[in-house]
This record gives C-alpha cells, structure tokens and sequence, in this order.
C-alpha cells in the first residue's frame, strides 16, 4: 500500500506500524518526531500505531542551530 512520507510516496506493507516504518527508513532512536494524518505519535505508542493506505507522515527531526 501506499502511504506518504513527508510528501514522498512509500510503498509498505498492510501491517506496517509506525515503529517499522521508522526502522526501515533508519530514523535515528532520538531526536525525531513523527505525525500522521496532522496528529502527534507518541513515541510510546509507535509500535502499535498501524498505517493505512493513503495516510500523510510528517518527520521531524531535531536541529541545532542559533
């Protein structure tokens, strides 16, 4: 299925939770963030968070900057 990663399309699989996408794109353990569909996935919460077809991911990472 097909899914969006900060506006690039990703192919996944029908379980793919939000913890393997993670995984799969080497996102580092810290530092990140990650929304779907414009609402807040706890870090907590990833491993149970299944995607669905079409869903909009957004990924933040941290910056150092001044």
């Amino acid at each position: 299925m097909k899914v969006l990663v900060n506006n690039k399309e990703q192919e996944v699989t029908s379980d793919t939770s939000v913890s393997t996408l993670a995984q799969s794109l080497q996102l580092p353990e810290k530092g990140i963030a990650i929304a779907v569909n414009n609402r807040m996935v706890s870090r907590t919460e990833w491993d149970g968070f299944v995607l669905k077809e079409n869903d909009n991911i957004v990924i933040i990472k941290a910056a150092c900057g001044g």
